[in-house]
């Protein structure tokens, strides 16, 4: 048996066989019997001290927010009565919130099974001494979907919209003693918004996966009645503390930081107040103090109070550097402090011009993923601690992810404050589905955006406020664009919407699945490849034996690229990429911004293969990596171009004898040599940039290494596989908060479980069925993995490719705990952990799960300087001519992806000439053409007459780069020269809605046609282009 934990920075140790010593003597037993009498004895001195903390809490702190979500309980169902505060609720389950009540439900049904109804949630609590004469507040970090709260017996308010924060002033309807929070909760599929009987939109059941109840953070605070407000405009209409830089200098490190918050004077009478703020960097130093400012606030009045002090020495929050400060905004009456505000926050600088995006100066080719905005986990929902949002949202980052589009809805609170301390952008949406709207479903919409803006616009790492998952009129882009200048006008982020192409309004766009282009603002794919594959499937010639591609079908279509093995599925990956990395920054005026990958861990939406989830996913849902991740690891590490070299062997190497098989290698550099047990395979055959074939290869035990060399031969990166021996034994690691595991009854611990042989290799085609045993102060939640019900809360579960994870919950009593995994003759692994105590005093608790979670600066500091040089040089065109349609001949030149020009189908009018201001050197022709996804046009090009190319294009997802030998000339011609075919190079696209994609079927083609988007003319310049 081997057991070692892991903690979530990467460090692990390992543990001796038995969970304990070997030679542990009688006279240690005693003596650890000793210390665990004396541990139980501090526990209770920490119990009497934090209590009494928490009780003087209220006395000496003129504010204080608490943690509101210990001690709820939960019944599945409406029972009458149900609001009042004598209602007899013993009985119901004792949970601690977040908490969706169909938890039990997520992965083990198909999101459109989810279960619905109505759930109540109940809380006894009593506030802290010394409260009276208090505001009070509570905030809802969020609810599942609509609901109605009820304080002693009465309504203080509802949400209807599923998706945001909101908050209640309670002050007026708290009693003396024990007060009864009740909450009545629907999630309906169909739920209607209350005052006008609207559905919602982001209501969908292919999208936004249905988690009951509960399933956010709940907060209370308590302020003087002079108070800086909460940034809850739902309900409360208040907008609390905005901070933002200005005038900023990255490389002197300078800037003005701008802290305003608004304030409220709930006295009588007008109040003097000294307003004063306090910024701290992130070792807790004190980097600026500002001055006493000096406000009059009248009784009743609300007031924007702001300092601009400037901050010299800045560290700026980064992509992989999530550097955070400290802002305290505290307010003084009489030299009285009685309001204090922290702000967690980061400064940055943005830019989003010709095409680009910079940040700190420097530009950065998005590259990430699509992720829904559940982000969940099997038996869990969405709902889980925030170290876990960190592992998950880091995962990302460590495989040089840049960005995460969240879809379609506001993401979490937790999951932006996890993106900041991780330094991963995000772009925000409001709530959307698949189309634009009408009427109170767009008010709808905006009044998200609105309530997310002011919520989310102190967080450093939100980049891109979405406000559609597709292309909005220019009316409502205005509207949203509106509500950004209102609410966050100095914030640095830029608006827009997926699609976007020719709009003067939106500040960014991109459409799903194919490459855009741009000189203006920045186009992104905002998602694709979103082909799926099982991770338990490596490929045709591993266990389970998968044949790559079998499956269902999917809308009575063929689905094979919907299940897809390991392999494949990575390869197709690196395909993908290349697309965007082609047209990456310094290729041209017009440039790609990059894109996203749909989507980062398998979710419970809608799917497409032969599973009831989806398992397009980099990670698998327990986050365990795919080939594909490391893939992307490869061809992600630098800021446009690859500046850190690697390589990586898909796949493992254990195979049967006789085996055959193609290696393929990911690798950033020039060359790859592949290696068996020291004997050299040759080079490999490079495509799509970074993909490298070696063909028909026997499979020997031993290792398998692939070298990358860089231009001048020199061996810069390799990746090694090894053939495991025989299973052994069964291995368990603990993935580790840095925090340990809290017993509030919401803390997880996850536990990685694999079979391994004598020398501790994983054994990568083990397919090997694990039993669990639990025992102490934990509640088991299990794991997944192909078979019934996806082995969803079963206790013994298989592993795939030799590995998989499950998760325990704390319960409300710290204590030991003890997980022993065992399978059949395989030697076992037991863990024993205890969890520690968690303080909360009548319902109410001032320990917070995100306490002490550190922010991650593994990148460091942005680089000085730009990231990329020009590869190619644009070539400006002076004019352009064409055998018919003329008049729409310079729609191919005019930066708009929604033009184009089109012959009229006579073939010997189907040529269109560029003209150059002076001779110029040409050797490429890079084209969208009309239909690019299934068309195929035979060309011929000409430069002054002399023939260049000839041959039939490619069909593409957006460009194709057509090189030829350089040539000096003034004017370029292309023309058809036979006849065009129709086929569709990637399967027929079907949108969620059953529509097909526009450009599947190539409507505007014809055999005697040639049609273009846009054309560009390029000298290259640098190295970098070769397939």
């Amino acid at each position: 048996m081997i057991v070692s934990e892991r903690h979530d920075d990467g460090g692990t140790g390992v543990a001796a066989e038995g969970g304990r010593v070997p030679g542990m003597s009688s006279q240690t037993s005693e003596w650890n019997s000793f210390m665990r009498r004396i541990s139980r004895y501090l526990i209770l001195v920490l119990t009497v001290t934090i209590t009494f903390s928490l009780l003087a809490a209220a006395q000496k702190i003129p504010r204080a927010k608490y943690n509101f979500n210990s001690n709820w309980k939960l019944f599945v169902g409406d029972p009458v009565g149900a609001e009042k505060a004598d209602f007899d609720d013993s009985a119901w389950k004792n949970v601690t919130t977040p908490r969706p009540w169909n938890e039990d439900e997520a992965f083990r049904k198909d999101i459109k099974d989810l279960p619905t109804g109505i759930a109540w949630y109940r809380k006894h609590f009593k506030l802290p001494a010394g409260s009276n004469g208090k505001k009070v507040f509570l905030e809802f970090e969020g609810i599942r979907f609509g609901g109605e709260f009820f304080l002693n017996g009465k309504s203080i308010g509802r949400s209807d919209n599923g998706v945001m924060a909101f908050g209640f002033d309670i002050t007026d309807a708290l009693v003396a003693g024990e007060n009864v929070l009740a909450a009545r909760i629907d999630n309906a599929w169909d739920y209607r918004e209350k005052a006008t009987n609207s559905t919602f939109q982001w209501n969908d059941k292919n999208f936004n996966a249905n988690y009951g109840g509960i399933n956010k953070n709940v907060w209370l605070h308590m302020t003087d009645r002079l108070y800086q407000t909460l940034p809850l405009y739902s309900n409360l209409q208040t907008t609390g503390v905005y901070i933002y830089a200005g005038d900023i200098d990255v490389a002197k490190r300078t800037a003005f930081i701008a802290v305003e918050t608004q304030v409220k004077n709930e006295y009588p009478v007008g109040k003097n107040v000294v307003y004063e703020v306090i910024i701290q960097d992130a070792e807790g130093k004190v980097v600026k103090k500002t001055a006493d400012s000096r406000y009059r606030i009248s009784g009743g009045e609300t007031k924007k109070l702001g300092v601009y002090p400037r901050l010299n020495g800045l560290n700026f929050w980064s992509w992989g550097y999530g550097y955070l400060y400290t802002v305290t905004t505290n307010l003084r009456v009489d030299g009285k402090l009685v309001d204090s505000v922290k702000t967690r926050t980061g400064f940055r600088k943005t830019e989003f011009a010709n095409g680009m995006f910079k940040l700190n100066d420097r530009t950065l080719q998005v590259r990430g993923y699509a992720q829904r905005t559940s982000n969940e986990w099997p038996a869990l929902g969405n709902s889980v601690p925030p170290w876990l949002s960190d592992h998950s949202n880091r995962l990302m980052v460590e495989s040089n992810a840049n960005l995460v589009r969240w879809m379609h809805i506001t993401p979490w609170k937790q999951d932006v404050e996890s993106c900041d301390r991780v330094g991963l952008m995000q772009a925000m949406p409001a709530g959307d589905a698949e189309k634009d709207v009408e009427g109170r479903r767009w008010e709808q919409r905006k009044e998200v955006m609105r309530d997310a803006i002011i919520y989310n616009r102190n967080n450093p790492s939100i980049i891109f406020y979405e406000s559609g998952n597709e292309s909005i009129s220019e009316p409502h882009m205005a509207e949203m664009k509106a509500i950004r200048d209102q609410y966050d006008p100095h914030g640095g982020r830029a608006i827009g919407s997926r699609e976007m192409l020719d709009s003067k309004i939106a500040e960014y766009g991109g459409e799903m699945l194919y490459i855009n282009k741009s000189a203006k603002h920045p186009m992104w794919a905002t998602e694709y490849s979103r082909d799926e594959g099982l991770r338990k499937y490596w490929d045709n010639y591993s266990p389970p034996y998968h044949k790559d591609g079998d499956g269902p079908l999917y809308n009575n279509a063929d689905a094979s690229v919907y299940n897809r093995n390991q392999d494949s599925h990575a390869i197709e990956n690196v395909v993908r990429w290349f697309d965007y990395w082609e047209a990456r920054p310094g290729t041209g005026k017009r440039v790609s911004s990059g894109g996203v990958n749909i989507i980062f861990s398998d979710t419970n939406t809608h799917h497409r293969g032969a599973e009831n989830y989806r398992r397009s996913g980099e990670v698998d849902a327990m986050r365990i990596p795919k080939d594909g991740y490391f893939a992307h690891r490869v061809m992600w590490d630098g800021w446009v171009g690859v500046e850190k070299p690697r390589t990586y062997v898909i796949g493992h190497w254990n195979y049967k004898d006789g085996v055959k098989k193609n290696i393929y290698v990911v690798s950033s550099s020039e060359k790859v040599e592949l290696f068996i047990n020291g004997k050299s395979q040759g080079l490999g055959e490079q495509s799509s940039r970074f993909l490298f074939t070696f063909k028909n290869i026997a499979w020997q035990p031993g290792e398998i290494k692939a070298v990358s060399y860089d231009a001048a031969g020199k061996s810069v990166s390799q990746d090694i596989k090894r053939t495991a021996g025989e299973p052994f034994t069964v291995r368990l690691t603990q993935i580790k908060s840095p925090n340990g595991l809290i017993a509030d009854g919401s803390d997880v611990a996850l536990f990685e479980v694999e079979v391994v042989d004598k020398q501790g290799n994983r054994c990568p085609t083990a397919l090997n069925t694990i039993d669990f045993t639990l025992t102490g102060e934990a509640e088991w939640r299990g794991g997944i993995a192909q078979g019934p019900d996806n082995y969803i809360l079963a206790k013994s579960l298989p592993v795939e490719g030799g590995v998989n994870r499950v998760l325990i919950r704390s319960t409300t009593k710290a204590g030991r705990i003890s997980l022993k995994a065992t399978s059949g003759d395989l030697g076992p692994a037991e863990i024993q952990l205890a969890s520690k105590p968690f303080i909360a005093t009548n319902g109410i608790s001032s320990v917070f799960a995100s306490d002490g979670l550190p922010s991650y600066l593994d990148r460091g500091p942005t680089p000085i300087g730009e990231s990329y040089k020009m590869l190619r040089r644009t070539l400006d065109v002076a004019s352009v001519t064409a055998g018919s349609e003329n008049e729409k001949a310079k729609n191919s030149l005019d930066d708009n992806e929604l033009t184009d020009w089109i012959s009229d189908g006579k073939k010997e009018k189907a040529w269109i000439a560029y003209e150059f201001a002076k001779p110029e050197t040409i050797d490429q022709a890079v084209l969208k053409l009309v239909g690019w996804r299934t068309q195929s046009y035979p060309i011929k090009i000409t430069v002054d007459g002399k023939v260049v190319y000839t041959g039939t294009t490619l069909r593409s997802l957006g460009y194709v780069t057509i090189g030829f030998p350089p040539t000096v000339g003034r004017s370029l011609k292309i023309e058809l020269s036979g006849e065009a075919s129709n086929r569709d190079a990637f399967g027929n696209i079907i949108e969620i809605g059953g529509t097909p994609d526009a450009n599947s079927a190539a409507a505007k083609g014809g055999a005697t046609k040639l049609g273009i988007v846009e054309a560009e003319f390029y000298e290259t310049v640098g190295r970098g282009f070769a397939r």
